[in-house]
């Protein structure tokens, strides 16, 4: 079976998905959504293997399901459940903040004190370069007379 003749169409089109997936920003995304996931399997198994069943444990109930259950109308309201999952919240806010966040501001901070410094540098060039220039001109200005004298001279044929 013979397969049909990309159209230029279609080879531009593909093209153009190929630079949209190549753009760093898709690649530290894509990245970025693996890595999360796998911070949230790792924090959903602490919180449910140990922390969870340390604080059941206090309240002598199997798991989290049964702590602070109330009953309302045959319906049960598990707040256990829930303060479960804010600890799970909280401890992937921690672990989010402190191997990303942080880092990532601490890395900005330096980067911008290096960009800093180096304008600083280049700026105070910058004036040396001005003040060496101001200090040639006042040199050359003050050589002026007696170079026109020289000249003047010469024109005369006294040198």
């Amino acid at each position: 079976m013979l397969l049909p003749v990309s159209t230029e169409k279609e080879i531009i089109m593909f093209k153009g998905f190929k630079e949209f997936i190549s753009r760093g920003n898709m690649v530290e995304m894509a990245v970025a959504f693996v890595m999360g996931s796998a911070v949230t399997a790792i924090v959903n198994s602490l919180v449910t293997s140990v922390i969870q069943p340390l604080i059941a444990a206090i309240f002598k109930m199997p798991d989290m399901k049964h702590v602070w259950v109330v009953t309302l109308n045959n319906s049960p309201i598990r707040f256990g459940l829930f303060v479960g999952s804010i600890i799970n919240f909280l401890i992937i806010a921690l672990v989010v903040y402190f191997c990303i966040v942080l880092p990532m501001n601490k890395l900005t901070a330096l980067l911008n004190r290096n960009k800093k410094d180096e304008e600083e540098e280049e700026l105070d060039n910058e004036m040396k370069q001005t003040e060496l220039l101001a200090d040639i001109k006042e040199l050359l200005a003050q050589q002026a007379p007696t170079a026109g004298s020289r000249a003047h001279a010469v024109e005369e044929g006294i040198g």
